[in-house]
């Protein structure tokens, strides 16, 4: 077994990195090289704009390359309470934003020319009791009434035909959803930004930021840029260089490490048995799972094994073990199955768990995702990229209020009591 993202294992390696020193002067300096930062840069090289990335570690290695997998259209939220704490308009508003961003992710690709295995999957929300049944039901009525009507309840006799499994209730699927190969997608989207003019420099962490007569002075252990405007697209890695000048964002965003498990490739005896439907699927558990069909058959199984900040080998191998587990619990037939990889990675929650993006602090900024960045990262870079344009008409999240979180500074202590409460809530739904 090997404890690497298998998205990085089964892509092409990104090559255009710069390896000179960090110099030069900008219109734009984008700090983080994943999705968001990536899709920025890109947009704006391609408006023929002067851009630089700094990326601490390299292109991808934060929740952009870590993740499960999917991209998945609609609001985590049932629908009645995002409506009840954004307003109707701003959460219809948000729930299409997750639209329009796989439609920007499929529009890039064909762009960019870049093979990444997208398909039009759609995504189960699979009841994991008999209790979850009725309100899963009322979301689903609400949001094909209000803002999706691409959506359709499947009861439980017919999951047969989707899902391998009798451990559900019933699900929502939702139509517009998609999936692709991660890694392939990030490799395309960095090449996409040297190719139109963007310089990338990895392993070049920001350590200071500073104000100059007309602009910003961003400091890396290899060198300096200056440029007019920052972005910041760290999300969950906020925290990860100790000297960055990120405390804005490490007040608010809470790190939380999620896990992820891939299994050898299944036959096609083994895929019509575990995933005949072959979509994404996330179940309905505060503690839940979510999994897939990789480009090669394997079974992607993922979710929170653990309330923990810190994703390394001998956390990624405890929590694989509680992967398999609850993977097996699903899906018995697997129990023989090989376990081929094992990761994990961290992803910036925020109080609510609604993402943010705007301007604080000086910089433009988008993160937040709270699990959910795959899909809407791909957009929300181009928005960053309209507001350092001086266009500020495409946020979908403009003027949401982000509060600090009482008592954080980027090492969430309270995680521990936090998965006692959500384990409790499963036990007691």
């Amino acid at each position: 077994m090997k404890f690497a993202s298998y998205w990085y294992d089964t892509a092409p390696a990104f090559d255009g990195g710069r390896t000179d020193p960090v110099e030069g002067r900008y219109d734009v300096a984008v700090i983080g090289a994943g999705f968001t930062g990536l899709n920025a840069a890109r947009k704006l090289a391609r408006e023929g704009l002067r851009v630089a990335v700094l990326e601490a570690a390299n292109v991808g290695a934060g929740g952009s390359g870590r993740n499960g997998g999917h991209l998945n259209n609609g609001i985590a939220h049932g629908y009645a309470d995002a409506q009840s704490h954004l307003g109707a308009e701003r959460a219809r508003r948000l729930y299409r934003a997750f639209d329009r961003s796989i439609e920007m992710i499929e529009d890039v690709i064909a762009e960019e020319g870049i093979s990444c295995s997208f398909r039009r999957s759609g995504k189960l929300k699979l009841a994991s009791k008999p209790s979850h049944v009725a309100g899963l039901r009322a979301n689903h009525e609400l949001v094909a009434r209000e803002v999706d009507p691409a959506t359709r309840w499947i009861d439980r006799a017919d999951l047969k035909y989707e899902i391998g499994s009798d451990g559900f209730h019933g699900g929502i699927l939702f139509e517009k959803s998609a999936m692709m190969h991660m890694g392939r997608y990030l490799t395309g989207l960095a090449e996409a930004v040297t190719r139109h003019g963007g310089k990338i420099w990895e392993g070049a962490p920001v350590t200071g930021r500073s104000r100059t007569r007309d602009g910003w002075a961003l400091e890396t252990p290899r060198g300096t840029v200056h440029a007019d405007t920052v972005i910041a697209a760290t999300g969950a890695y906020s925290a990860q260089v100790p000297r960055a000048p990120l405390k804005y964002f490490r007040k608010r965003i809470i790190p939380i490490a999620s896990f992820v498990i891939a299994t050898r490739p299944l036959t096609e005896a083994e895929v019509a048995q575990t995933m005949p439907g072959n979509r994404t699927c996330v179940t309905s558990l505060n503690i839940g799972n979510y999994f897939r069909l990789s480009p090669d058959n394997r079974l992607i199984f993922g979710g929170r094994a653990r309330f923990s900040a810190r994703s390394d080998q001998k956390s990624d191998a405890a929590s694989g073990a509680v992967l398999r587990e609850a993977m097996t619990g699903i899906f018995p037939d697997l129990a023989p199955v090989e376990i081929d990889y094992c990761w994990g990675g961290l992803v910036g929650l925020t109080r609510d768990r609604f993402p943010r993006a705007g301007e604080a602090d000086g910089m433009i900024y988008g993160m937040g995702y709270s699990g959910h960045g795959a899909q809407l990262s791909t957009l929300l870079g181009q928005v960053l990229a309209d507001l350092a344009m001086g266009r500020k008409d495409t946020n979908p999240l403009e003027g949401l209020d982000w509060p600090a979180v009482p008592a954080l500074n980027g090492k969430p202590w309270f995680l521990p009591l936090a998965g006692l409460w959500f384990g409790l809530k499963d036990r007691l739904s």
